[in-house]
């Protein structure tokens, strides 16, 4: 059984978020088809600032603290699992940004042809809609109850 101190030290690691070996969030990764098509989308789009770019291999792009790292084809990160399987974009993990004024900001996302993945969801902490960059990985626009 864990003693008293034990118990604080684990729960005082939990709160400043230090752990022996996990410093901080690099990033969240996306496979990408085409880096430089993901940046303009990512810069243009949704105000992303991008932080580095080695084409056609690789993007990092950033949005207050969240960096989203963009790997193409070329990419280390890219690279087949050892079974063979390719890494592709897609999926339903994604990155949440939080928004105001979500209806205004769907009209202007639909405006410039951006793919939906659904409707507007409706909850008790708020409202969200899945949009998609252009390879098909989701990205979550909430906006929080008022």
């Amino acid at each position: 059984m864990a003693t008293a101190t034990e118990i604080n030290r684990k729960a005082q690691e939990r709160h400043t978020g230090r752990h022996q070996f996990v410093q901080a969030v690099h990033g969240v990764r996306y496979q990408v088809k085409d880096v430089t098509r993901s940046v303009a989308f990512y810069t243009t789009h949704l105000g992303f600032t991008l932080e580095h770019q080695q084409p056609p291999a690789f993007a990092s792009v950033s949005f207050g603290d969240v960096t989203i790292l963009l790997s193409g084809p070329q990419a280390s990160g890219s690279r087949p699992m050892p079974d063979g399987q390719p890494q592709q974009p897609g999926g339903w993990n994604r990155v949440v940004l939080r928004v105001n004024d979500l209806a205004a900001f769907i009209d202007v996302l639909k405006k410039s042809s951006i793919h939906f993945r659904n409707d507007v969801e409706a909850g008790p902490g708020g409202r969200q809609v899945q949009i998609e960059d252009p390879d098909g990985n989701p990205i979550e626009l909430f906006e929080p109850a008022r």
